[in-house]
């Protein structure tokens, strides 16, 4: 399945389109991270690491989700 990722230090938030049933919670809770009409509409740089968690996890479609970074 197609993925976009958008890292944002020790977080990655990871979009699948074919998931999403735009319900536009991301863009409601979060505006200045998820703007649609803006390319890339994700900017994770726009909200701390935490943030981005609380969000993510309110997503009803689970088309967002995320994967914390770790330095190897």
């Amino acid at each position: 399945m197609e993925t976009h990722e958008y890292p944002n230090g020790n977080i990655t938030v990871i979009w699948q389109p074919k998931k999403c049933t735009h319900s536009a919670i991301c863009v409601k809770t979060l505006p200045k991270v998820y703007n649609p009409k803006e390319r890339p509409w994700i900017k994770a740089e726009n909200a701390n690491p935490e943030e981005l968690k609380n969000q993510i996890d309110l997503c009803p479609s689970g088309a967002l989700s995320y994967k914390f970074n770790t330095e190897k």
